[in-house]
């Protein structure tokens, strides 16, 4: 028998950007690229959106994410923590 090789990712740290979804919301997640022929470092970034099943997390929370099944047409990764919460108004 031939085994079956997962790819496992690590979990993203990135910030909530919307939470105006039930159960799903939208994240950045920034890192600096070295720009190979100028040398210097410039600001990349990604969007997400992740599901989160108990509507926790609120808008500029810096959370954790993982990868997982895909629940919807965007949406395939889903909240494993919130990590330190941002301003609320």
């Amino acid at each position: 028998m031939s085994e079956i090789k997962v790819k496992k990712s690590k979990p993203i740290k990135c910030t909530v950007v919307s939470d105006k979804m039930m159960k799903s919301r939208t994240a950045v997640a920034q890192r600096l690229v070295k720009h190979p022929g100028l040398g210097k470092y410039m600001k990349r970034r990604a969007r997400f959106m992740f599901h989160d099943e108990l509507n926790q997390s609120k808008m500029g929370d810096l959370v954790l994410i993982k990868p997982c099944r895909p629940r919807s047409a965007k949406k395939s990764f889903e909240l494993v923590e919130i990590l330190e919460t941002g301003e609320r108004e």
